[in-house]
């Protein structure tokens, strides 16, 4: 969700936070446009991230909720570019659609992120997001990091109709953050990455726990 991170898939490099280098996509064109979306579902944190470190972010269109996000308008050759860095493959072959836009889901793999979800569509035009093969009740949640969360915090931020408390009390609630970081703390980690009065160090998640 975060502007910065999208950059780095689309035109290589590492965001800031994370520990990995991504080669970039074929297609390096910023989105055409860019719009906060509301998803039936929810957001869950779970399986140990290699970038972040702690819980990654999978989205689950069958469990209770909305999951709020942002939906860019790119390319299928940028769609399948960026699913393929997600799988920590090298980009240069674009995903046949077909399927996920029949069915709205389509599994291409038993990877973590190679479950292809079409929601919906925005004036006529398919979303297609990927997430887990499984669902929030096959796996045990995992508290996600603070660098993650700040990410996430502030993609949502940016995107334009949330303000901060509120985007904090959301992914507070989220299983796998829920528990381990309250409101207080993930708002104290938007402030930071906003620009605003704050010290990231003083914001700790509630546990070791996750």
């Amino acid at each position: 969700m975060h502007r910065a991170r999208l950059t780095a898939y689309l035109t290589g490099g590492s965001p800031p936070g994370a520990a990995h280098a991504y080669p970039g996509c074929r297609d390096r064109r910023a989105p055409r446009r860019s719009i906060p979306v509301e998803l039936a579902g929810c957001l869950y944190f779970a399986t140990e991230s290699a970038v972040w470190t702690g819980g990654r972010g999978f989205y689950d269109p069958t469990g209770p909720g909305r999951m709020r996000g942002r939906a860019h308008l790119l390319t299928i050759s940028q769609v399948s570019d960026i699913a393929a860095q997600e799988m920590y493959r090298e980009p240069g072959a674009d995903l046949d659609l077909t399927r996920v836009l029949r069915e709205g889901r389509a599994e291409l793999g038993t990877g973590r992120y190679e479950t292809l979800i079409c929601p919906g569509a925005i004036e006529g035009v398919p979303v297609v997001t990927f997430t887990a093969p499984w669902s929030l009740h096959d796996v045990e949640p995992l508290m996600p990091s603070a660098a993650y969360l700040r990410h996430l915090a502030a993609g949502l931020l940016e995107s334009g109709p949330w303000q901060a408390p509120d985007i904090a009390d959301y992914l507070s609630a989220c299983p796998g953050a829920a528990g381990n970081w309250t409101s207080a703390q993930l708002l104290e980690l938007l402030l930071t990455a906003d620009g605003s009065p704050g010290s990231a160090a003083q914001a700790r998640p509630v546990t070791g726990r996750g």
